[in-house]
């Protein structure tokens, strides 16, 4: 067993040392890259091979985990460092999207509104992942783009700032050596709308055509769902890549001590540090430092509109085992999202 075939995948000492705290007898270890239902397809020391799912493992193995194998077939799930999911709001369960990720990118197509709020709710699911984020803009030269570069990095940049931002063009060979740079040696994970660019972007840094690329609706920039499933690449200039199918909503599933919404909303954070009551809901309460940017102009209302969004949106989430609470969260929840739709078609 060649254990260093395994280092392009991520094998280090540090998951060398998960393994060895495992019985060694006949396992050996082994790196998700596909899961397709009834088996894996996984990377071992003598290659990529598939192996199938005959006994349950617990937790359930996810594209990017390392797996301890046994007798040809996965046994255990070592330890992760990161886990990265989120909420399906036809389900309202946990999605698990992918494990072992570094590295979170936000792929937004310039051949379409780039919004604030979805960078948003991509970071905090980043953050409660632990992961980091950054955003990539896409298809930023030729006819199809609606949204300048400037007003895009401006949008980015307010929706969290001092995130990492890379501009690119994939037809134009526009910014894919500084995206190359950024990824080197890190475990990615790319997130975005169908048809925004997200296999062009696999294809161009794999230098390859792996990822198969769909045409884009034109009036409304929607693409066909070219990824169909989650699989792990290894990318030639160090580190390996995750692409995932186009995902419409990112919604929040979070854990009751959750610190994701706060990390995103940092400024937000720190002024509520400074209300006079620990409890304070920045709405009408006295000596409310909140409420008291807003007044000045020093914090945006709709920022703080989009926090307390995602907030109620997160507090739902850690309260899903107590279906009144989780009701009465959903309701504020409501009414703040009528309250985002008055206040964006108001002039």
């Amino acid at each position: 067993m060649d254990l260093e075939a395994l280092a392009p995948y991520g094998w280090d000492r540090a998951w060398a040392a998960r393994f060895a705290s495992h019985d060694h007898d006949g396992a050996e270890p082994a790196r998700v890259v596909r899961h397709d239902g009834a088996g894996l397809v996984v990377a071992t020391g003598r290659g990529v091979e598939a192996v199938p799912l005959v006994e349950r493992v617990v937790p359930s193995p996810a594209v990017g985990d390392w797996v301890v194998l046994r007798d040809g077939r996965p046994a255990d799930v070592l330890e992760r460092s990161s886990l990265l999911r989120r909420r399906d709001e036809r389900t309202d369960s946990q999605q698990v999207l992918a494990a072992n990720v570094d590295l979170v990118l936000l792929v937004c197509g310039l051949d379409r509104p780039v919004k604030e709020g979805r960078i948003q709710r991509g970071v905090a699911v980043a953050r409660e992942a632990g992961a980091e984020p950054a955003v990539v803009l896409t298809k930023a030269v030729g006819p199809d783009a609606t949204t300048g570069v400037d007003e895009a990095l401006a949008i980015a940049r307010r929706a969290h700032p001092g995130i990492g931002v890379v501009v690119t063009s994939v037809k134009e060979g526009m910014g894919v050596d500084d995206l190359e740079a950024f990824v080197a040696g890190r475990t990615v994970v790319l997130l975005g709308e169908s048809g925004a660019g997200k296999s062009s972007l696999v294809n161009a840094l794999l230098d390859d055509d792996l990822a198969a690329e769909g045409r884009v609706r034109t009036g409304d920039a929607k693409g066909r769902h070219t990824t169909t499933s989650r699989s792990l690449y290894v990318l030639p200039t160090g580190g390996a890549l995750i692409d995932t199918p186009g995902i419409r909503s990112v919604g929040l599933w979070v854990d009751e001590e959750s610190t994701a919404v706060a990390e995103t909303f940092v400024d937000i954070d720190e002024l509520a540090a400074q209300c006079r009551f620990n409890d304070c809901a920045h709405e009408t309460e006295p000596g409310c430092a909140v409420r008291a940017a807003v007044e000045v102009g020093a914090l945006d209302e709709d920022r703080l509109l989009r926090w307390r969004m995602l907030e109620l949106e997160a507090q739902a989430a850690a309260v899903r085992a107590s279906p009144h609470e989780r009701r009465r969260h959903e309701k504020k929840l409501a009414r703040l999202v009528k309250e985002a739709q008055r206040r964006k078609g108001t002039p």
